[in-house]
């Protein structure tokens, strides 16, 4: 189970201001679970982990074993939330230098549709040419431009390569139930398809189809993963008191310091297998509280890497900033550092030590100088970097987002600011339909 530290913050805000937050909190937390509260049709994440049935899983693990039988390559095609939640799953638990093909009837994952890069693309379809591949093609509408730009291209290349019927085998489609481009399309070629659900946004969607079968066809276990944020739902619910509960605390901690002047909050991990960990979380709260003309800026660092870039600006630059630390308690294999006759590079008083060690005191003495440096600092503890640590993350990240939403007084399920960018490219590629919005934009340039 994962803990939360908000002590060193209190420097910078009191105890008792913290506290003063219970009411607002329960508040949130019973309009969340009553359905009062803005966005209440996009709240089926909030207890989805406790409803995922044994026969889904089983669905979603025969599905995953179809496409490691037949593939050595499948590509998950999706953006934002459909594939961020996964990315960050497979990455945190994956070996750092092994290729997850060497792994026995498991195939390597890559990534698509999250980006309009030509050279990735080209890149990606040449690497494919001798590859037996598969797709999983995550997305709600089918017409976002990323994601259907690329399950185009991989879709023609996946049917010339291994003929139409080992095509229609190994082209997963998770989508809407009934409507949308994606859902045609698997419905007329006979694709197996899982469905998204229409209460489930994308940015809350990891325990859904759309992160549960690619982590699945990357060889993990799905049901400790459910089974950790389980237990996480359980340890965030409205009847666990204030002080006991990491969302509520979590939640109530950054909107007063975000009261303060902290505008900025920092994401830091000391472990690199948590990069898309960081990722996910930016897109979980940047979509979710940046609107209205409010929001904390999510930001993330990779520790102790950044300390070497970053590093000088976190500790000295404009105090408008708070930290987040993600600490990994026992990390999963074991490494001490040796000793050196000639101790040219003068390490010798770390023989010994495990590199852990180096490690965890790389991060206490970074918390000490940032938090004397102005910089308040929450820890959030893991046990270790297995399913259900991973599971109970996530899970901890969304209730705490739903609960510091409407502290903050915003919708946190919509995003109506993201189809900004979207009519303008549409408008510029002459779209049909845009044809009086190209005429403006034009005259604009």
């Amino acid at each position: 189970m994962i803990s939360l530290n908000i002590e060193k913050t209190l420097g910078f805000i009191s105890k008792e201001k913290v506290a003063a937050y219970e009411a607002q909190v329960k508040e949130a937390q019973e309009a969340l679970e009553n359905g009062t509260c803005k966005g209440n049709d996009f709240l089926g994440w909030l207890h989805l982990p406790s409803s995922i049935t044994q026969e889904h899983l089983n669905d979603l693990k025969a599905t995953a074993q179809t496409l490691r039988e037949n593939c050595e390559v499948v590509i998950v095609a999706g953006i934002g939330g459909s594939y961020l939640g996964a990315r960050a799953v497979i990455e945190a638990l994956s070996n750092s230098f092994v290729w997850l093909q060497e792994k026995k009837n498991t195939p390597t994952i890559i990534f698509a549709g999250h980006n309009i890069g030509e050279d990735y693309l080209y890149e990606l379809t040449e690497y494919l040419k001798d590859k037996k591949f598969g797709i999983i093609n995550i997305s709600k509408s089918g017409t976002t431009t990323e994601t259907a730009l690329a399950f185009r291209l991989l879709k023609k290349q996946c049917e010339d390569q291994r003929g139409k019927e080992m095509a229609k085998k190994v082209i997963v489609a998770i989508t809407d139930a009934k409507k949308g481009a994606a859902r045609t399309t698997a419905d007329k070629e006979g694709y197996k398809s899982f469905i998204i659900p229409d209460n489930v946004g994308g940015r809350f969607s990891v325990l859904t189809p759309v992160g549960l079968l690619p982590i699945a066809v990357a060889g993990f276990d799905i049901e400790k993963l459910v089974a950790g944020a389980v237990e996480m739902e359980k340890a965030c619910g409205l009847d666990v008191p204030f002080t006991e509960n990491p969302a509520a605390l979590y939640a109530a901690t950054r909107n007063e310091l975000y009261k303060n002047g902290k505008k900025i909050e920092i994401l830091v991990n000391y472990n690199p297998k948590l990069h898309y960990v960081n990722e996910w979380w930016k897109q979980l709260y940047g979509e979710s509280e940046g609107k209205e003309g409010k929001g904390i800026f999510p930001a993330a660092v990779d520790f102790s890497t950044d300390l070497h870039s970053m590093g000088q600006w976190i500790q000295e630059g404009e105090r408008t900033i708070y930290e987040t630390v993600i600490s990994v308690e026992h990390p999963t294999h074991k490494l001490e550092v040796p000793s050196d006759d000639e101790n040219l590079d003068g390490l010798n008083f770390l023989a010994g030590k495990r590199v852990d060690e180096v490690n965890k005191m790389a991060e206490l003495g970074t918390q000490l100088a940032h938090v004397d440096g102005g910089v308040p600092n929450m820890r959030i503890s893991v046990p270790t970097l297995n399913e259900e640590s991973i599971g109970g993350l996530l899970y901890f990240f969304e209730k705490a987002c739903g609960i510091s939403g409407y502290l903050l007084g915003v919708n946190p399920f919509n995003q109506p600011g993201v189809e900004a960018y979207k009519r303008n490219m549409f408008a510029l590629l002459n779209k049909p339909g845009y044809e009086e919005e190209s005429k403006a934009i034009r005259a604009r340039l």
